[in-house]
């Protein structure tokens, strides 16, 4: 039925010709007004004139039905409904009984092209005066039980038909909008990881470039092993960045502070942060990853070394945090210290993960904070921008500002299952 177009005008060939011959279909119902005129007994003239007159009445009903829009309340649709209600109630005082049918076109016209409001009001109006006019014709009353319900009726569900069209236009349309946003949801979240995945490693890469040009040429084999971490992080990059594509890259917290350790390290930043065992992480979750080549303390050689792990187990994540939870903190500390690194120009880094009881239930608080410049700029970058976007998904909140002495951010999000009793502050040891 959407298809046909009932209250709207048609868009293109196709819809036109379906249109006409749904419209079309419905003329059937003129075969009392024609067999009147051809074997009525009228005089020539009045065929003649009844001719012109059905013509005319299936020509303005045609048009007003074919081309007007959906609920279209103008002056030219009611004057039009009026002069078709006129011209029905002429023929069937002048011509018999036969032509009430024409009111049934009206009603029907009346439901396919006003709004609902007026619709409800036109309808019985139509059918009123199909009423009157059937007691006034000679033998109408015999016509007016098999006319007045299909008008009636008829117009009403003319008005269903045509607003379960425009549900369904609605919701092809309302389905449009929720895929073009799911698409936008897409390029932002892309657009988040490739920002934090590039932005800390090429960081990387640049104080890893200047220690092995300092170191050259007086020291050859620790400037070739700083080349030799740069290869290792360029290739992790790469990977992580096709992950962030297809949507597989999930951040650990144990990872991300072993990944830290190394890049403050590398930038002469002294670093006090929780250890994995602080974290409470099954086995060596730096050193699984670094071993194996599986995301994790950003790729950095070394960094299992700089976690204190094993290398035994690859961790599952911080117990009783859900993933995506964790995944958000793993993320607000890769730009924290990406920040530290780039633009603060820190000499020290003090990291801390807190859970709190709050009223609204368990939440673990990451706190990043350094005695640097905080960066210049009057106002926060793509990075935190994005960030706070990324927490507000998780159900988290992100506070970042200057303190005295330094810069200070704080994550927050929710927690999965009860904390430890009062506040429980994990680590603080290099």
């Amino acid at each position: 039925m959407s298809s046909v177009g009932i209250g709207q005008p048609p868009r293109n060939r196709r819809q036109r010709l379906i249109k006409a011959v749904w419209t079309g279909i419905w003329l059937v119902y003129l075969s009392a007004p024609v067999s009147d005129l051809v074997h009525g007994g009228h005089s020539t003239g009045v065929v003649v004139l009844g001719w012109i007159g059905l013509v005319v009445f299936v020509a303005w009903y045609g048009l007003l039905v074919f081309r007007t829009g959906r609920g279209e309340a103008t002056p030219l649709v009611l004057g039009s409904l009026t002069v078709l209600a006129a011209q029905s109630g002429l023929l069937a005082l002048t011509l018999g009984r036969e032509w009430l049918v024409l009111f049934v076109y009206v009603s029907i016209a009346s439901g396919a092209v006003l709004p609902l409001r007026m619709s409800r009001w036109a309808i019985p109006a139509v059918s009123a005066l199909l009423a009157a006019i059937a007691l006034a014709v000679p033998g109408g009353r015999a016509y007016l039980a098999g006319l007045l319900i299909p008008a009636f009726l008829g117009g009403f569900a003319m008005t269903g038909v045509r607003e379960l069209i425009r549900t369904t236009i609605a919701l092809r349309e309302a389905r449009a909008t929720v895929a073009q946003l799911a698409a936008n949801e897409e390029r932002l979240r892309l657009a988040r990881d490739l920002h934090d995945l590039l932005g800390h490693s090429l960081s990387l890469i640049t104080l890893k470039s200047e220690l092995a040009g300092r170191m050259l040429p007086g020291r050859p084999e620790e400037a070739a092993q700083q080349v030799a971490d740069i290869e290792q992080v360029s290739r992790q990059a790469l990977v992580d960045v096709r992950e962030a594509v297809t949507g597989y890259r999930r951040p650990r917290l144990s990872g991300e502070l072993a990944g830290a350790q190394v890049a403050l390290t590398a930038a002469g930043v002294t670093a006090d942060l929780p250890t994995e065992q602080d974290l409470g992480l099954v086995g060596g979750a730096a050193g699984a990853e670094g071993a194996t080549g599986v995301p994790g303390a950003m790729g950095v050689p070394g960094a299992a070394g700089a976690a204190g792990a094993t290398g035994a187990v690859v961790a599952t994540g911080v117990p009783g945090v859900a993933e995506e939870s964790e995944s958000a903190l793993a993320w607000a500390l890769r730009e924290a210290i990406t920040n530290v690194v780039r633009h603060s120009g820190a000499r020290r880094c003090v990291v801390e993960l807190v859970r709190r009881q709050t009223l609204d239930g368990p939440v673990l608080e990451l706190v990043v904070e350094d005695d640097g410049s905080g960066g210049s700029g009057d106002g926060p970058g793509n990075g935190l921008t994005g960030l706070t976007e990324r927490l507000e998904k998780a159900g988290g909140t992100l506070e970042a500002g200057r303190v005295r002495g330094g810069f200070r951010l704080v994550a927050r999000v929710p927690a999965e299952g009860p904390p430890g009793a009062g506040r429980h502050t994990v680590g603080s040891g290099a």
